[in-house]
């Protein structure tokens, strides 16, 4: 009875989200954009309907039917909506994490542009049996661009529409002669009817939010926003629906794991391989949560959600990082690299996007090694070797990618890794790659013949010459010249003496700084900066 209680109690804040909206998260945050582009647009309407009706009035200054409200009271009501469309612009990029709100302000805009374009045209009210008002517009179109509850859509478009029964009440007041009741019913009917056409979309596109969530409840997650794409798929926001522990789901397109073999043949070993990665106990290798299939045969991963930058924006955003702070970085990925080298497992796909500095607790400058889900095994007999790309496919980004994985040698081995490792200290140092050309293959061609530069001849950072030779010891073409493990890395970059070492008191001082601590919940969070980052392209 406890566990169901608690069951019941664990779902009840998920049940009430949905009643509040039945569109996913990131379909809400691109409705808010639409309410932002469309509001904007109203204002730039009433801006040239203002500017059209004053020009022909100037060309024409005797026509007079259909034109009674110009210059005014049209002008004030032209000034009126598109400070209203400015407003209603800027409230939905100024709180764009409260897309709920946006959305009900987006209905109360609906109404107050009724209410103004009635103004307009009720201001001389026109015997049109059976007309079109331009009320009947908006409330039709509307929902398309800000899809809400049915109930609300319902709501806001009677009242919009109502705006013109109630604008030409007013106009009677001001002495306009009245229309004959039956002539009333006939020229306002089609507002009403056009209020009850706008739930349909509602209705229709608030059942395809659903489907929408219900089709994103991969295993125990609930999918929220997109935080990124790339060729191998989609990143997403996830919340466990019971535990509510933020995850990050990782879907991964089944045409791009291994072509030539049979669905089944790939699951294995997605399995297995997602086994052994769940295995990796470094605190510097990214927890994974779970892993499975959808119903349309994608893959997905869960995994932790983080809290920062990739080398990759690091060095973007605030430039090549003294040694000191870089030897420490590299360090932690080291650690990492060791316990999977140890179990047989080679990443691959070692580069800037995939190795992350977060705040993890009151640790900064915490790195993160990913994508560990894309590994291959290492030392296995023949028949048991697996590999979620097909046998003679070059695997990696040609910028950080080993002479022999580049000319697809099938005897490379965790030597790769620390030549991309070398490659990712390049960029950290200098903000430049270590080789750069106009085509993959190029580059490629690089890494098999050219011999790199030092860095220390690439940056104006001081750099010594003993990290000079250990980042060119793990870039040497032939795999035995470089460093024989991670661990013999470690004890090398240990060793580099540094002028200005890089202390926890510098790491809390940039993040402070730079990063500072967000909210829970991550409100304040930057999307560019919560990832696990996709592989390669």
């Amino acid at each position: 009875m406890g566990t169901d209680r608690e069951t019941r109690s664990a779902d009840r804040p998920q049940r009430e989200v949905t009643r509040t909206s039945s569109l996913p998260a990131d379909m809400m945050s691109r409705a808010c954009h639409r309410v932002g582009l469309a509001a904007f647009t109203m204002a730039v309407v009433w801006v040239l309907v203002a500017a059209l009706n004053v020009l022909v009035l100037f060309r024409y200054p005797d026509r007079r039917v259909g034109m009674e409200a110009w210059p005014m009271p049209g002008l004030l009501v032209a000034a009126a909506g598109t400070a209203l469309g400015l407003v209603m612009a800027w409230a939905a990029r100024r709180f764009q994490d409260k897309p709920e709100l946006i959305l009900d302000l987006g209905l109360l805009f609906q109404i107050m542009t009724g209410l103004l374009v009635a103004i307009l045209t009720e201001w001389h009210p026109m015997v049109v049996p059976m007309r079109i008002s331009w009320l009947c517009v908006l409330v039709v179109a509307y929902p398309a661009i800000a899809p809400h509850t049915w109930r609300k859509t319902l709501l806001a478009s009677l009242i919009t529409v109502s705006m013109d029964p109630i604008a030409y009440w007013v106009a009677t007041l001001r002495g306009v002669p009245a229309m004959h009741p039956q002539d009333l019913v006939w020229m306002f009917a089609p507002n009403y009817t056009s209020a009850l056409l706008a739930v349909i979309p509602a209705h229709v596109i608030g059942g395809l939010g659903r489907q929408v969530k219900k089709a994103r409840e991969l295993g125990s997650y609930q999918l929220g926003a997109l935080l990124g794409s790339g060729g191998m798929g989609e990143v997403f926001r996830a919340q466990h629906r019971l535990l509510a522990r933020p995850a990050a789901i990782k879907l991964i397109r089944p045409d791009l794991l291994d072509r030539g073999v049979t669905r089944q043949v790939t699951l294995e070993r997605f399995r297995r391989e997602a086994q052994a990665a769940a295995l990796l106990q470094s605190p510097h290798t990214i927890a994974l949560f779970d892993f499975g299939a959808t119903d349309d045969g994608a893959f997905y991963y869960a995994m932790e959600l983080l809290e920062g930058l990739s080398f990759e924006q690091l060095v973007e955003r605030f430039g090549p990082l003294p040694s000191g702070r870089a030897i420490q970085l590299l360090r932690q990925v080291c650690e990492s690299l060791a316990e999977a080298h140890a179990r047989g497992l080679i990443h691959r796909d070692i580069k800037p996007s995939n190795l992350f500095a977060t705040r993890l607790g009151l640790d900064v400058d915490f790195v993160k090694v990913l994508d560990f889900g894309l590994v291959k095994f290492h030392q296995l007999a023949p028949d048991r070797s697996t590999t979620l790309t097909a046998p003679q496919m070059t695997t990696g980004t040609p910028a950080y990618m080993a002479p022999e994985a580049a000319l697809g040698e099938r005897t490379a081995d965790h030597r790769v890794d620390i030549y991309a490792l070398g490659c990712v200290a390049y960029w950290l140092l200098t903000g430049h790659l270590l080789f750069e050309g106009e085509t993959p293959v190029r580059v490629m061609t690089q890494h098999i013949v050219d011999p790199p530069v030092p860095p220390s001849q690439r940056t104006e950072l001081p750099i010594a010459p003993e990290l000079d030779a250990v980042i060119l010891a793990c870039l040497q073409k032939q795999a035995d010249d470089r460093p024989a493990t991670v661990l013999a890395l470690d004890q090398m970059l240990a060793a580099v003496p540094v002028a200005e070492p890089w202390t926890p008191a510098d790491a809390h001082r940039w993040w402070d700084e730079h990063l500072p601590q967000t909210l829970q919940g991550g409100e304040t969070w930057d999307q560019g900066t919560l990832l696990p980052h996709l592989s390669s392209e």
